[in-house]
């Protein structure tokens, strides 16, 4: 007897539970970084890390059905390619409260 695989929902659903832990992280460390920048250093380090995080959460926020939280990570992105300031702060802070908001909406 053949199985039914699962609605495609349902993998969606799992896949999301799944990587949910590695997305907050990802979160937390633009978190991190936008902290880092208001108190007026980011490390480069850091700022590598943030980047990659960013990078890493453009491509899998729209594959969750989240384009706006693609959208804000790759403003994230090339915010951080760059030398940033104190000045972006606010801006890098802003778009990363939007993504966490995005993320504990689609729950």
């Amino acid at each position: 007897m053949a199985t039914t695989p699962p609605p495609m929902a349902d993998v969606l659903a799992r896949m999301w539970t799944k990587f949910l832990p590695d997305i907050e992280a990802r979160v937390a460390t633009l978190e991190a970084a936008a902290r880092a920048l208001d108190a007026g250093s980011l490390p480069e380090d850091a700022r590598d890390a943030a980047h990659a995080a960013a990078h890493k959460l453009a491509g899998t926020l729209g594959m969750f059905g989240l384009p706006r939280g693609t959208e804000l990570a790759r403003r994230a992105e090339l915010l951080l390619v760059e030398d940033v300031s104190a000045a972006d702060a606010d801006e890098l802070t802003g778009w990363v409260t939007e993504i966490r908001d995005l993320i504990h909406s689609r729950g």
